[in-house]
């Protein structure tokens, strides 16, 4: 693969960190957290519509039965 020490990756955050500066790198952070969130969340939503929707399939195939 890459072959990326310890070293390396000390580097390349030093690099990060003096070109976009921790104040940028922080909030960047935060929104990253924020859009994971809502990303699960929304994946939650669609889980549950889907249970909303098979449990009223079954209401009304009980209902056409009798």
């Amino acid at each position: 693969m890459l072959g990326l020490g310890p070293t390396e990756l000390i580097i390349i955050l030093v690099i990060i960190v003096i070109v976009f500066g921790v104040g940028r790198i922080s909030k960047i952070g935060g929104e990253l957290g924020s859009g994971i969130k809502a990303f699960k969340e929304g994946l939650q939503g669609d889980e549950e519509e889907e249970a909303e929707e098979e449990a009223e399939e079954e209401a009304e195939v009980e209902s056409e039965e009798k």
